[in-house]
């Protein structure tokens, strides 16, 4: 462990947030321990933009603006329809066909990018620039880091949930990522969008009323992924009986529909009709018949189960400190996360505590979403278009709340390593937006300080112009590596 202030105040920097802004080093030199447990103790996660839809609203939203769209098209084809009829019965069929062919467009079609976004991307891109921004604006981004790092565990997708994901995000994440993993495990889980994503709004028991009535059955995702990923982990001591029975015990937990109640539509329900009766059995626990408790019940006690503590540590240690995280410092979060029942702000203190989390090497890559953040508050650039920023985290294989799998981004240098490329056009791209304006000599000493190789501050000296020497100061190792 390095024993300069300086170092350790970068190092808290680039490992437990985004990297540091102008003065941050300095800023947080006398103890930065201490500035990363503060920034634990006083952020709130929750975002407090009045612009911003709940899940609810703007899954609404998005439906009526499909409906309308959906209802124009119907028009003007019935339109056509009617003229070329009357044009028809007129006897003017050659004039109806020639009429019927679109007229040449005064001017090219406006690209994609240009044209007025739709109410979809207006409410995407809004909480996008809401996320981006409160990890720009964090004074090291800790708790930012903790929003990310949940998010993608307990992820979904915009693929599927469209209009759904920053508010899913905003509701089920960031009021838990430092309160009890009970609380966000329910929250997650009983979310319309997670319900959704994973199929069980639409699953139903095969004893129940709507089962018997309706002759359809269950879907097992929701209660597989959340033994498999979100609780217990592949290794946990489930069985696939156990995945059917917890099938059965959320059976019933389901989001309204838009047909027949569009006031109340994709609000969380817990429909009896659709509930599997009887008592259920998992991980070797008989649960009684108890409606919507009897879910609550199995998932309190996957909370608290010891597989679930030492998957969490496990994924928490890898994301922050190393691929191959130190055995101690697995266990000493996981013994943090049964000790406090789970409390998520005590197992993040022991974290950012440990000494193995300081000493560990600076050799973990970051994720291409957090190279962009620590790249826009090293030069200080945070008011680019958010539409490139996505496309840039599109580019690099990261799309945000995109993620290929249930499982979330990979967080292994292995998944990351082939997009450096990339990476390069991305740094030169920017560079070449901000270069001419930016110091990059005075940027390396904020962004890197005491971190700098020799090598790099030569590198950076010898650049050709100010955009080549900042392409290649967010290209460095020190920067790309936390």
């Amino acid at each position: 462990m390095a024993s300069d202030p300086r170092t350790d105040a970068a190092l808290a920097l680039h490992r437990f947030g985004f990297g540091p802004r102008s003065g941050s080093i300095a800023a947080i030199a006398s103890d930065p321990r201490g500035a990363v447990l503060a920034e634990l103790d006083r952020a709130d996660a929750r975002i407090a933009a009045t612009d911003l839809l709940t899940s609810v609203q703007a899954s609404r939203a998005v439906f009526e603006f499909r409906a309308e769209q959906r209802a124009a098209q119907i028009a003007v084809q019935r339109e056509a329809e009617r003229k070329r009829a009357a044009a028809e019965e007129a006897g003017e069929t050659g004039m109806a066909n020639m009429e019927a062919k679109p007229a040449a467009p005064e001017s090219p079609p406006a690209a994609a990018a240009e044209q007025a976004p739709t109410v979809p991307q207006q409410i995407f891109r809004k909480e996008a620039r809401a996320r981006i921004d409160a990890a720009l604006g964090a004074e090291i981004g800790v708790v930012e880091r903790l929003v990310w790092f949940w998010s993608n565990h307990f992820c979904i997708s915009a693929d599927a949930v469209p209009a759904m994901v920053g508010g899913y995000e905003r509701e089920a994440i960031r009021p838990h990522v430092l309160g009890r993993f009970a609380d966000m495990l329910l929250a997650v889980e009983g979310h319309p969008a997670m319900l959704s994503y994973l199929n069980n709004a639409m699953s139903i028991g095969p004893n129940s009323i709507a089962g018997l009535n309706r002759n359809r059955g269950l879907n097992e995702n929701l209660a597989r992924e959340i033994l498999e990923l979100h609780t217990l982990g592949v290794r946990g001591g489930y069985t696939q009986d156990d995945v059917i029975q917890f099938a059965y015990v959320l059976t019933g937990w389901t989001i309204i529909p838009f047909v027949g109640n569009p006031d109340h539509a994709s609000e969380f329900v817990f429909n009896r009709r659709m509930h599997e009766p009887g008592a259920h059995s998992v991980l070797g626990k008989k649960y009684p018949e108890g409606g919507m408790e009897q879910g609550r019940a199995v998932l309190a006690d996957l909370a608290r189960h010891p597989a679930t503590a030492t998957h969490v540590a496990t994924k928490l240690a890898r994301h922050f400190v190393a691929d191959q995280p130190p055995e101690p410092l697995v266990e000493r979060l996981a013994k943090t996360f049964r000790d406090t029942d789970g409390d998520l702000k005590q197992v993040s203190k022991a974290l950012v505590t440990a000494p193995e989390a300081w000493a560990a090497p600076r050799a973990k890559l970051k994720r291409p979403s957090e190279w962009i953040a620590a790249s826009l508050r090293a030069t200080g650039s945070g008011q680019i278009e958010i539409q490139r920023l996505l496309q840039a985290q599109f580019l690099l294989g990261e799309p945000l709340w995109r993620p290929p799998a249930p499982k979330g981004f990979a967080d292994d240098e292995a998944s990351w390593i082939d997009g450096m490329a990339m990476r390069l056009d991305i740094a030169n791209a920017f560079a070449g937006q901000v270069g001419e304006t930016t110091d990059p000599r005075a940027v390396l000493d904020e962004a890197l300080g005491p971190l700098a190789s020799a090598d790099t501050r030569q590198t950076i000296a010898r650049a050709e112009s100010r955009v080549q020497a900042l392409a290649l100061l967010l290209m460095a190792p020190e920067f790309q590596r936390r």
